[in-house]
């Protein structure tokens, strides 16, 4: 027995003075409204109406029923108000992670922005070197750099790419010198960002279409002198000298900018990483989860964009 659409038959035969009346209401037959408000009785075991060929009246029993009603179906219309809301407008808590360096760089200006747009929404953003569990660990949504797609059950919209640059203190080449090639980092310490989505082992050189570097080249680092799974540690270590190191473009830009990092083969771009948000579904989509990817999707593309142009500022100097 469907209880709950029992109640409102009930409610509604009550409001309208009798079955027929409100079989008319709910576009039922009379004999299926009857059957309803019997149904609940025998449900019950109390008789909720007196009905006679002419009249129909409430009893006590009933009248007690009809308010719970009445609150109880109030309460459901609210929720399910809600929860479609939930579809249209943008509010609640929106639960983002996103890898660590990046979401820094990226992600706080973009939540500032959007939280100016919607400011019914609050933000919970977890920074971490890795993809997580949506489900599992309770996100509404991930930004995610990988090699390539992230291989997920997830709802992936892509946002972009960003690629890696090679890097050492300007006292380090003081002191030991500039490699003139890709070959001779085999004289060098290098120094490695470990994580999920950094290869170890190697480090590939890929030309600039702009020309000016020799062909593309892989490079052995498996034997590297300092290895480090946040970008920001590897900035400063590359920056106390300890070596020569490959940092994506953005955790490397400021100090390009001030001089405390030099750029490396600045003909090459190395590990090119696909920027994806994820997310659990494309049905009934939250409207925070809708509108944060959106958003996301038309300013992010802007903002690395600056950072390169940035960045092929620095490396025409």
């Amino acid at each position: 027995m469907d209880t709950l659409n029992n109640m409102r038959i009930f409610t509604r035969v009550v409001d309208a003075g009798g079955f027929t009346a409100a079989a008319r209401q709910l576009n039922a037959t009379t004999a299926q409204v009857s059957r309803a408000v019997s149904d609940l009785e025998t449900h019950l075991r109390t008789r909720l109406l007196n009905r006679t060929t002419r009249r129909l009246a409430v009893t006590e029993a009933g009248q007690r029923y009809l308010q719970r009603c009445a609150h109880i179906l109030a309460i459901v219309d609210e929720a399910e108000a809600e929860a479609a809301d939930a579809n249209v407008v943008a509010s609640g808590t929106l639960r983002i992670h996103a890898m660590t360096s990046f979401g820094q760089r990226y992600l706080i200006p973009a939540i500032a922005r959007y939280r100016e747009a919607h400011p019914a929404v609050a933000v919970e953003l977890t920074l971490s070197q890795r993809i997580p569990d949506l489900i599992d660990e309770g996100y509404d949504t991930a930004v995610a750099l990988s090699g390539g797609l992230p291989d997920s059950g997830m709802i992936s919209q892509r946002l972009g790419s960003v690629y890696s640059v090679l890097c050492a203190s300007p006292g380090y080449l003081r002191a030991h010198g500039t490699p003139s090639t890709p070959e001779a980092l085999a004289g060098h310490p290098c120094l490695q960002l470990q994580g999920p989505f950094f290869p170890l082992d190697r480090w590939t050189f890929e030309p600039l279409p702009d020309g000016g570097a020799g062909p593309a080249c892989s490079i052995d680092v498996s034997m590297s002198s300092f290895r480090v799974n946040v970008a920001e540690a590897l900035d400063q270590a590359i920056r106390e000298g300890m070596g020569i190191g490959m940092l994506p473009s953005y955790a490397a830009l400021d100090g390009l900018r001030d001089g405390s990092l030099v750029r490396l083969f600045a003909h090459y771009r190395l590990q090119r990483f696909e920027i994806h948000a994820l997310y659990s579904s494309r049905q009934y989509i939250d409207a925070k989860i809708r509108t944060w990817v959106d958003f996301l999707s038309a300013r992010l593309p802007l903002a690395m964009g600056e950072d390169d142009a940035v960045l092929a500022e620095i490396a025409r100097r």
